[in-house]
């Protein structure tokens, strides 16, 4: 009997334990969830809440989103696990010329495979080990996917490898009608200079209001 009271109070640590994890300190998160799409997007919410939406969609293989990234992503992980907004994630391919476009495609690929759990890690990687020069390099080898995959926790060498998403990625971005990456919309409006700026970006969510462009 002691031993099973003793193993519920573990069991019962461990859960409070990965809550704490994905949360901040002061900041109620219990039921935000990273979950994953029929069509690949992520989204980070609160299931049970009513904030704004926030869209992002990205290239990985855009230098401008990679510094768009680095710029406001602490901001917008940090407001939707405080449930003050729904993030989406869309990884596109917006590029048509090589190799950036082998480069994106083998990435957003590579992205589908991550599980939930190492997926906003698996994201920092690539991001990390972008390409460079943009236009002339090609990069995210899927030796280097199924590297960066490992690192963010998640060991799914053969789906990256095979590229098994490619297709279904590819068939997806083509529903997606964009002028470029990145593309941020705020509940449908779409978001300028605020982008790139934490606290702009940050006034815009709370103040529930987007900034046409």
């Amino acid at each position: 009997m002691k031993r099973l009271v003793a193993v519920a109070v573990a069991c019962a640590v461990i859960a409070m334990l990965g809550v704490l994890a994905f949360s901040e300190p002061g900041e109620s998160s219990a039921e935000v969830r990273l979950t994953r799409q029929l069509d690949g997007s992520m989204v980070l919410a609160n299931r049970g809440g009513d904030a704004p939406v926030l869209d992002v969609y990205e290239d990985f293989d855009c230098p401008v989103c990679k510094d768009m990234h680095a710029k406001v992503d602490p901001t917008i992980q940090r407001l939707a696990r405080a449930g003050k907004v729904k993030v989406v994630f869309h990884a596109v391919t917006i590029f048509l010329d090589e190799p950036m476009r082998s480069n994106s495609v083998r990435a957003a690929a590579a992205a589908r495979c991550v599980p939930e759990s190492s997926w906003l890690a698996f994201r920092d990687e690539l991001y990390a080990i972008q390409p460079a020069p943009h236009g002339e390099a090609s990069g995210f080898t899927v030796e280097e996917l199924v590297q960066a995959a490992r690192k963010a926790g998640a060991q799914v060498d053969t789906c990256v490898r095979d590229q098994s998403y490619a297709e279904s990625h590819l068939a997806e971005t083509a529903k997606v009608r964009l002028e470029g990456t990145p593309t941020l919309l705020l509940d449908g409006k779409l978001l300028g200079g605020e982008a790139f700026d934490p606290e702009a970006l940050e006034r815009a969510i709370t103040g529930g209001v987007g900034v046409t462009v």
